[in-house]
């Protein structure tokens, strides 16, 4: 029994390794396994200045750490000292933490630009400086911001009022949290929609907070979301973009910044950067703001838009939308035309040649000729159904007609197919459906002439049956052990791979290609995309051929119920090659797509298993006397069957109506369980999975704490000359009421945070004093340990001498008094490691509001308004008592069954409740404390 006993704690010490190691894969996935970062960096040519605007006098004293200013180089911002602006304004908003000098690449590239054309168009670019405010931890600040931003754009809309041309509205571009409060502005009482026309976001999340920290943060996103949701109708008129960085950005999820399609009005596009032509680069959280080939693709975008009659951004949503998919969804390879021409006459003295064969190359090199090759369709719609064709010659020329008037030998009249290519990074392709061209008989490739460049066209007919293959993936839990492989040994340019059965958050898998080619001969490399219809993440590989290349597959988001399409691998190909295609399940990238998605959540999951064990020590208490050590403790408490089962029954209930009028009408709030089960099918198994990583993650983090209480009480007998500590037996002192109102005043005044950390700073002096004081008092006894064996013997043998044997009596009972003393120091001290343990993640989820309060300190002593300002004041009063506490006065107490019982229904309601409001958490723990000072005093 002894050695199972310790066998025990060693299994459970191995188990909860591997759970925490699994975690650490799971957030080396998410940290460090992605692509290189393709970005170009964007340089200025000039150095950058920025002008300070000057608010008016009211505004800049209501907001002294706010402020607005000019972006401008060289000439240009010398020019504009004076602020006789005559361009088209556009305001960034920089995010958490973000500064305004973020806005130098949109604004140098925009100049540069304008300098190409003359200054016939060209942008000012205004910035503001939020103090680099860490408003994704607290979001305090984020209505005082957006009031701001609404008073920088009628100051900037101030400085045209007598231009000619002068602007109506102001185009804004958000990084992170600012496009957040640029989508807030719609929600503010006085603000007028027509203020905004365009707003472009960056890495913005959109769809909730990636940490709820506080209250305000949470209510802020429900305001500006359900105001979006109402007021569709009214936001007609403004388009949206939003830009996310893919799976670089690790701050920022990418399914967190899709915006939800307004209603019946087309007018918001959600892409990933990934996916963005010209760009197809992921890019991290602070990248995204100087990625060249993004902040390009945006400018050239903004030229675009602009109306030649107004001089400014044009009024016609229908234009905005079309300008921003031919740019960052759909690139024709075409320069930008509102309305492209639907027919044209094919001229020139060139060359018509008919191609008969159903494939057809043909490669150009200094030819100073033009050719028209024509495709004749008639005979081959009943043999094929599409015809692809690929250029690599990557110019804006129109380059691909379809004939509609014909004679015997050339094409009359002909439609530009060029606006159905789309742009790769090595190519541009078409691919033509001929069903839908019915009225077409030819299809006409242009070839230009050309001079010193070199270039390969390459078409071909086919049927869909045969260049689609259908392969299914691996399960879930196959775990990488079995494999998917399909050959594709046809002589075809073009294949798509459905990927069947991917279409879950929590799917990844590793796809490994491999090219073998007939002729070692050098040519084009091969593209592969992986495309996924419901939303714009497709990811675009460029491979060397022949070549051995491994693409990963896993989503931003899943497959809406209503949607049946299926993912793919796109491959365009060479003629001569073979490729080899095998898909396998990549447990690391679940565990990363695990903690990519639900990684903030896992606080709650930790202080759940924590609270178990604190309960279940206060259970051994009542049965044995005796407090158990956390890690034994945690291995007989912390079961997910006890608390995932609650839950789940809880959310299946809500799904009745008559539990839900019952659960509304007690005013309960949302289960975020039930919000997060809706949208996942998956969610209650990864519940399970992440209440295991909880438990891992609590385990070794008490081992991790003990053992630096340990290390710092060593330290202290070593340098500090050791003593016992001094009992005090009342809980309630003067000096400890002083400290309370102390503390209070702090909290009141200034901030709830820094009074939670003082107190907590002074529990972990007391615990480090109370462990110092144990050991003086071990060293103690086993010093006197060797004595006291004598004068028991001496008692013994001299049973006839009465005073000896009183002696030694009286010795062997003030020995067994100070074990008892001891034992209960030690059952105090084991008490106090887990309420420490405890409270030091309630630190943590308050951290970032005192973080924000000293970074703005000298704007504003008080923390105005203060999350956890009435949590500090009953916290402080609690801990004061309970740090000076001991188990003894815990055992008599007539509360001690029921704070025993109740930290399981809290630790179920704590997953319940705050998975999406990790503010809640302390509430919880708060309420399990406060029983055990009734304990105390009960």
């Amino acid at each position: 029994m002894g050695r199972a006993g310790r066998r025990l704690p060693a299994v459970a010490a191995l188990c909860y390794g591997a759970l925490a190691a699994l975690v650490l894969l799971g957030v080396r996935d998410v940290l460090f396994l992605y692509e290189e970062n393709r970005c170009s960096m964007t340089y200025m040519y000039e150095y950058p200045e920025y002008l300070k605007i000057k608010l008016p006098k009211k505004t800049a004293r209501r907001y002294p750490a706010y402020e607005l200013y000019l972006y401008g180089e060289g000439n240009y911002a010398e020019a504009n000292k004076n602020l006789i602006l005559t361009g088209i304004p556009v305001l960034f908003l920089p995010g958490n933490a973000g500064s305004y000098k973020q806005v130098r690449s949109l604004g140098s590239i925009a100049l540069r630009k304008a300098e190409d054309i003359d200054f016939k168009y060209h942008f000012n670019f205004f910035s503001v400086n939020f103090n680099e405010e860490l408003v994704a931890l607290y979001g305090g600040s984020l209505q005082r911001q957006t009031k701001f931003v609404h008073e920088c754009i009628k100051v900037i809309l101030k400085l045209y009022r007598d231009r000619e041309f002068a602007p109506t509205s102001v185009a804004i571009i958000g990084h992170s949290m600012g496009g957040l409060v640029a989508r807030a502005l719609l929600t503010l009482k006085n603000f007028r929609p027509e203020l905004i026309n365009l707003l472009i976001t960056q890495a913005t999340p959109h769809v909730a907070p990636v940490m709820p920290l506080d209250k305000y943060l949470t209510d802020f996103y429900t305001a500006v979301n359900n105001h979006w949701i109402l007021k569709a109708q009214d936001l007609r008129n403004l388009t949206t973009l939003s830009v996310a960085g893919g799976f670089r950005d690790y701050q920022v999820r990418s399914g967190l910044t899709f915006l939800p399609r307004l209603s019946q009005h087309d007018s918001a596009l959600s892409v990933v950067s990934s996916a963005v032509p010209r760009a197809w680069a992921s890019t991290d959280h602070l990248s995204i703001v100087w990625c060249k080939e993004l902040i390009l693709a945006t400018i050239r975008a903004f030229f675009d838009l602009i109306d030649e009659n107004t001089r400014q951004i044009t009024q016609d949503p229908k234009k905005r939308m079309s300008v921003l998919n031919h740019h960052f969804v759909r690139h024709p390879a075409k320069t930008f035309e509102e309305n492209p021409e639907a027919f044209t006459e094919l001229t020139g003295a060139f060359t018509w040649i008919k191609v008969k064969t159903s494939k057809w190359t043909y490669s150009v090199y200094n030819d100073s000729d033009g050719k028209y090759f024509t495709f004749p369709l008639a005979s081959r719609r009943k043999s094929y159904s599409h015809i692809y064709c690929q250029n690599s010659m990557l110019d804006t020329s129109s380059w691909i007609y379809g004939c509609i008037s014909s004679n015997s030998s050339m094409c009359l009249e002909a439609t530009d197919l060029s606006w159905r290519a789309e742009l790769l990074p090595t190519v541009k392709v078409v691919i033509l459906k001929l069903q839908d061209y019915p009225s077409l008989s030819h299809i006409v490739i242009y070839v230009q002439p050309t001079v010193g460049n070199k270039f390969t066209l390459d078409c071909e007919f086919f049927k869909e049956d045969s260049r689609t293959v259908q392969l299914p993936v691996t399960h879930l839990f196959s775990f990488g052990l079995s494999s998917s492989k399909i050959l594709l040994n046809s002589t075809g340019l073009l294949y798509n791979v459905q990927l069947q059965h991917f279409d879950q958050i929590y799917q990844a898998f590793k796809i490994y290609i491999e090219s073998h080619c007939q002729l070692l001969k050098e040519r084009k490399p091969s593209v592969y995309r992986l495309h996924i219809p419901w939303s714009h993440e497709d990811s675009v590989i460029v491979a060397k051929v022949p070549s051995f290349t491994e693409i990963s597959a896993k989503l931003h988001i899943a497959q809406p119920e209503n949607d049946s399409s299926v993912p793919g691998l796109n491959i365009y190909s060479s003629s001569d090659c073979q490729y080899e295609v095998i898909l396998k399940t990549s447990l690391l990238q679940i565990l990363g797509q695990i903690i990519r998605f639900h990684g903030c959540s896992l606080p709650v999951y930790v202080v759940s298993n924590i609270l178990l064990t604190y309960g279940g020590q206060l259970s051994t208490l009542i049965s044995t006397g005796h407090c158990s050590e956390f890690s034994l403790e945690l291995v007989r408490t912390a079961k997910p069957y006890k608390v995932d089962p609650v839950i789940s029954i809880v959310v299946f209930l809500l799904g009745f109506n008559w539990f839900r009028e019952i659960w509304d009408s007690l005013s309960l709030p949302e289960v975020d369980a039930a919000v997060l089960s809706s949208q996942d099918a998956w969610f209650p198994l990864v519940s399970l999975i992440l209440f295991l990583f909880g438990t891992g993650i609590a385990y070794w983090s008490g081992v991790f704490f003990s053992s630096s209480l340990r290390l710092f009480s060593s330290l202290w007998l070593t340098l500090v000359r050791p003593s016992i500590l001094q009992k005090d037996n009342k809980l309630i002192t003067p000096r400890r009421v002083c400290v309370v109102v102390s503390l209070a005043l702090v909290s009141w005044t200034t901030c709830g945070a820094f009074a939670i950390f003082i107190i907590y700073l002074r529990y972990v002096f007391k615990v480090i004093k109370l462990h110092v004081s144990v050991k003086a008092e071990q060293n103690a006894l086993n010093g006197d340990s060797e004595h006291s064996k004598e004068t028991s013997q001496n008692a013994i043998k001299h049973t006839v001498k009465k005073r000896n044997s009183v002696d030694g009596a009286s010795e062997a009972t003030q020995s067994l008094c100070n074990n008892r003393a001891i034992a209960e120091d030690v059952n105090s001290l084991r008490m106090h490691v887990t309420i420490l343990n405890l409270f030091t993640w309630i630190v943590l989820l308050n951290l970032p509001s005192l973080i924000y309060w000293l970074k703005n300190l000298r704007y504003n002593v008080r923390l105005d308004p203060d999350p956890c300002r009435s949590t500090a004041i009953i916290l402080v009063s609690i801990l004061e008592i309970l740090m000076n506490s001991s188990t003894s006065e815990v055992k008599s107490s007539k509360l001690l069954k029921i704070a025993a019982k109740v930290p399981f229904p809290l630790s179920v309601a704590m997953l319940a409740f705050g998975q999406m409001h990790l503010y809640k958490v302390p509430h919880f723990v708060t309420f399990s404390l406060l029983l055990h000072v009734l304990c105390c005093i009960v």
